[in-house]
C-alpha cells in the first residue's frame, strides 16, 4: 500500500469553513490517493457537514481499495464522533504515528 497522505484541518469545521477540507479530500481521491489520514490535532469542532464529508471520503477511499483513518481527536471531537456513532465507522488513533503504522 502506498504511503498515506496526511491532511491537517485547522480550527472549526462547520458549514462556513469545511469547504477547504472537502476540496482537499476530493482532490486527493481524484488523483488516486486513497490512503489518507486526517490529523485533527489543530481542530476544535466538527459539524454534521464535516462528518458527512468525512464519511463520503471514507466510502470513496474504500471503494478504491484504500482507507481514510483519523488521529489526534481532542476530547470534544471524540464526544461528537461518539454521539454520531462515527467512532464505530472510522479507525481512530491517538497519534499520527500510530495511524501511519496501521497502514503497514
Amino acid at each position: 500500500m502506498p504511503e498515506p497522505i496526511t491532511i491537517v484541518p485547522q480550527g472549526r469545521l462547520d458549514a462556513a469553513s469545511v469547504r477547504p477540507l472537502e476540496a482537499e479530500l476530493a482532490e486527493r481521491l481524484a488523483n488516486g490517493n486513497c490512503t489518507l489520514i486526517v490529523d485533527f490535532k489543530d481542530t476544535t469542532y466538527i459539524s454534521s457537514n464535516g462528518l458527512r464529508i468525512l464519511l463520503a471520503a471514507h466510502r470513496q477511499a474504500q471503494e478504491h481499495g484504500g482507507a481514510l483513518k483519523l488521529c489526534a481527536l481532542g476530547e470534544r471531537l471524540r464526544e461528537i464522533f461518539a454521539m454520531a456513532g462515527f467512532d464505530r465507522v472510522f479507525e481512530i488513533f491517538e497519534t499520527r504515528a500510530e495511524a501511519e503504522q496501521s497502514f503497514k
